[in-house]
């Protein structure tokens, strides 16, 4: 089973920057796309972006395009998003999110957006920006 962890969640001020990091165990991280999603109280669980399972590929919100930044080290089987110019309506809990995917999709960075595959979801990491 799959397990995800993120961390680097904070409070900051609005124009300030954070790197979320989401660590993986329990397989190898090579077979998955990963994702960021968010939530606020109240509202659905929105995606924010997705890498492909080879790297290659990135899919990003349109409001946090030229603002965050997706990447991913197999190596340390670790996934990071990086927030620059961070707004209060960035406010949200962070959830990183696993879809194992076939060889023939590697390159998708839209399968973490796929409802019909099976996700890995880790706890989520509060993210807090004040105006």
């Amino acid at each position: 089973q799959l397990q995800l962890v993120e961390s680097g969640g904070d409070l900051v001020q609005s124009g300030g920057s954070l790197r979320l990091s989401c660590v993986v165990s329990g397989d190898t991280l090579d077979y998955y796309a990963v994702g960021w999603f968010r939530q606020v109280p109240g509202k659905d669980r929105e995606g924010v972006s997705c890498i492909s399972r080879d790297g290659g590929g990135t899919n990003y919100k349109g409001s946090v395009k030229g603002r965050f930044t997706i990447s991913r080290d197999n190596a340390k089987n670790t996934v990071y998003l990086q927030m620059n110019n961070l707004k209060p309506e960035d406010t949200a809990v962070y959830y990183c999110e696993a879809v194992r995917v076939h060889a023939s999709l590697a390159h998708s960075g839209y399968m973490c957006f796929d409802n019909s595959a099976q996700k890995f979801w880790g706890q989520g990491t509060q993210v807090t920006v004040s105006s």
